[in-house]
């Protein structure tokens, strides 16, 4: 298999030389990759894992979940399943987006670290060196810090917001930068896959379960084969789960309009009523009328907000509904 010399990195060269020793005597590592029309380009995915792997002479099973792909990505799957040990695939009943992928992948991943990453080779897997000697400084979640992201406008657009979003949020730490490619301590795994929820958001539960985060430089590359599936309504999507499933700013938002309305009407039926000793009415009682109707409607917008503020978290903590279904394992 040969490389584009431009796309060559440091780890690309260490292939090559002799293995050094990464991580824990005798810890085993996960890679869990969601998959959605990749189809052409996980054999050599596959291919590239195994080889860094071997190379180093780690223990690793690579978890592939395919995420309703509407191509014939399960088919070539089934395919790589039969010609490698060390595969575990899943068949998502539909598509459940990116996050509840990487979720059913972190409840079927068994190893001591488990390595998250795209399918669509951007996140060159000899990079895992990076990642795995960074952890071995005692780091929870190490998240890859790409030299130069190869995105599109829309899509950086939409990280820097959703940035914000996880630094206003889950008090994200302003020097760290999160990326889909991380590696992440067992224990952290096993906390955020206690989580009971319908809409898994990953960085924000690791943000939540783990205490100590880094970041390690890696090289980011072009997609291979075919355009990157996300746009804005996926960034609008993941922006919407993100806000009204870890946040209670929108109801927060509502009983402030509501507090502003109330006090609004209290100051405007003084004003009327102060008036009506002076200034006669042409309509009689229609100031009384539109004040009270004003003041009776934000007193109401900010008792429906406080108590879906209960309601929703009443909702998120005994829902019984599950972030994804499985078709099928191997």
């Amino acid at each position: 298999m040969t490389h584009d010399n431009s796309l060559t990195t440091a780890s690309d060269r260490d292939a090559s030389a002799t293995p050094e020793r990464l991580g824990p005597r005798d810890a085993k590592y996960s890679v869990v990759i969601p998959v959605y029309r990749s189809a052409p380009m996980l054999p050599t995915l596959i291919e590239r894992l195994e080889q860094f792997f071997l190379h180093h002479r780690l223990k690793y099973e690579i978890v592939l979940v395919n995420d309703g792909s509407p191509d014939n990505s399960w088919e070539v799957l089934e395919q790589l399943n039969r010609q490698h040990q060390n595969l575990v695939i899943v068949d998502l009943l539909r598509n459940y987006g990116q996050h509840s992928a990487v979720f059913c992948g972190l409840q079927t991943a068994t190893g001591d670290f488990v390595i998250t990453m795209d399918d669509d080779l951007q996140n060159p897997p000899e990079e895992m060196s990076a990642l795995i000697r960074k952890a071995d400084e005692g780091h929870d979640v190490v998240f890859g810090k790409f030299h130069q992201k190869i995105h599109s406008p829309v899509r950086r657009a939409g990280s820097k917001l959703i940035g914000w979003l996880n630094y206003k949020l889950f008090n994200k730490p302003r020097e760290l930068t999160l990326t889909n490619y991380r590696i992440i301590r067992r224990e952290v795994v096993d906390a955020v896959c206690s989580f009971h929820t319908t809409f898994p958001y990953i960085p924000g539960l690791l943000l939540m379960c783990g205490k100590t985060f880094a970041n390690a430089p890696v090289a980011h590359h072009a997609r291979a084969v075919g355009d990157s599936n996300y746009n804005w309504r996926v960034i609008a999507r993941l922006v919407w789960r993100i806000v009204f499933n870890y946040s209670a700013f929108p109801l927060r938002l509502l009983c402030t309009i509501g507090g502003i309305t109330a006090a609004g009407s209290f100051v405007l039926g003084m004003y009327y009523l102060i008036r009506s000793f002076f200034v006669a009415s042409a309509t009689p009682g229609w100031p009384t009328l539109v004040v009270m109707l004003s003041f009776y409607h934000g007193i109401t917008l900010m008792i429906l907000a406080a108590v879906s503020e209960y309601l929703v978290r009443v909702v998120n903590d005994v829902s019984g509904r599950k972030a994804y279904r499985i078709r099928k394992k191997l």
